[in-house]
């Protein structure tokens, strides 16, 4: 077993894919580098934090990009977005199996607020072009960092998500909620309170991702096999039935115990049993558990 949230980007997509079959545009030898960090007196990377390219997997084409959690906490700027973009501009020309994205982000770019904005919406578009082609796109979530912000907004365009139990999904990072809200709204710092209403059991219960795996290579190898044949069309219908999904969330929560937080509330309200026992469950036991 190896720990896909301990692995570097190149590492996933060494471990994940094919074995050698991973061709990278733009590497860092290309030197393709942010035009704005070098100005404000910020380190830059050689590929801006992001690997692209076209690889086999299961034997099939497929084109894939991984963000580098330790460069910037995976932050999308200016640059980092157009590889993004030309990856799933690309895919829409050479039409491959399936467009992989192994997120890890924290959102946004701060220090290229703007151009990171921008590019965040690009990518977007980019998503929703592709899948509107017939050709899905399957994003993994299982590294340090999560998936947030402008990220965590292109992961819920993708066609399948993929998330590990330590993998975190939201719209909002638990320090800026803090820092918006204060800390008696969210104590970004209680790690349990953390991963109850962010992490991949949650998201998997409350059907927010479309698998859930144990932290591992092989596992997220496995899904993502699997759901190359799993593409979502994108109709009007599916957006309404998503629609319906939020409301009848948003008013499912009911009064709950002393105590209680809003994620086992949520868990009970949706006919989970056992809810209070779900975060110390194996991956195995909380598959089981979904009933959406």
């Amino acid at each position: 077993m190896i720990s896909y949230a301990e692995c570097s980007a190149r590492e996933r997509l060494a471990l994940l894919l094919d074995a050698g079959s991973f061709h990278e545009w733009l590497p860092p030898s290309e030197r393709v580098m942010s035009p704005h960090l070098a100005q404000l007196g910020v380190p830059s990377a050689f590929d801006d934090g992001v690997a692209i390219g076209r690889a086999m997997l299961g034997g099939r084409e497929v084109f894939a990009a991984a963000q580098e959690g330790a460069f910037m906490g995976g932050g999308v700027g200016e640059v980092h977005g157009a590889k993004l973009v030309g990856l799933l501009q690309r895919a829409l020309r050479d039409r491959p199996a399936a467009v992989l994205l192994l997120a890890e982000s924290g959102g946004v770019r701060l220090h290229e607020a703007n151009a990171g904005l921008i590019a965040v919406s690009e990518v977007m578009r980019a998503v929703l072009d592709v899948r509107a082609a017939g050709i899905p796109v399957i994003v993994l979530i299982g590294g340090a960092n999560g998936c947030f912000g402008g990220m965590g907004i292109v992961a819920r365009c993708a066609d399948h998500i993929v998330m590990s139990d330590v993998g975190r999904l939201a719209m909002s990072g638990p320090e800026v909620i803090e820092a918006s809200h204060g800390v008696d709204e969210f104590d970004s710092r209680d790690r349990a309170l953390v991963w109850r209403t962010t992490g991949g059991k949650h998201r998997w219960l409350t059907g927010d991702c479309d698998a859930l795996v144990e932290d591992d290579v092989a596992e997220f190898r496995a899904a993502a096999i699997a759901a190359l044949e799993r593409q979502q069309p994108l109709t009007q219908a599916a957006l309404e039935q998503e629609h319906s999904l939020l409301t009848q969330r948003l008013h499912a929560l009911p009064d709950g115990d002393a105590g209680d937080d809003e994620a086992t509330l949520l868990w009970r309200a949706l006919g989970i049993a056992g809810a209070e026992n779900v975060p110390d469950l194996p991956v195995e036991a909380v598959r089981a558990l979904r009933t959406l």
